[in-house]
């Protein structure tokens, strides 16, 4: 019989599943907000003649979609106990706060700003709750010592 997962394996998956939603959220939202982020983007330019806006949709729904796909794979990995999820996971959620903490350059309208400083709550703490110890002990590849001793 496998182990119980600890809350911390539990609360960091809510975690990941909040952090995916809040993406998701942002990347409808993109579409929705096409011409306030090409504003945003434009309003300090002074090469705005010769440079046309990106093309913000396309890139984060793409990037939403792959992000959101390899999430669910990962996490349904460390929830059986796989340490190098619970690694790769980390991993995906520092390139995710550094994502986020770029998009912030560009100056967003609010409603991203907000979006984006939950975002930055749940990768901390995912990033806390992937490398809290009950977490750690979950995903160790030491197999698990049995409490009945002959």
């Amino acid at each position: 019989m496998a182990p119980q997962r600890p809350v911390s394996v539990i609360a960091a998956i809510w975690a990941l599943v909040g952090l995916i939603v809040t993406s998701g959220v942002t990347a409808v939202l993109t579409l929705v907000f096409t011409d306030d982020l090409d504003a945003s983007w434009a309003a300090d330019r002074t090469d705005l003649g010769s440079v046309d806006p990106p093309a913000f949709a396309p890139v984060a729904i793409t990037m939403f979609v792959v992000v959101a796909m390899l999430a669910a794979v990962l996490i349904m990995f460390l929830g059986q106990g796989h340490n190098w999820a619970r690694v790769l996971l980390s991993a995906m959620v520092v390139l995710m706060a550094i994502a986020t903490l770029a998009s912030l350059r560009a100056n967003p309208p609010a409603l991203f700003v907000v979006l984006s400083v939950a975002s930055l709550a749940l990768d901390a703490a995912a990033a806390v709750l992937l490398w809290h110890r009950d977490t750690r002990a979950f995903t160790s590849d030491a197999p698990v010592e049995s409490s009945l001793h002959s």
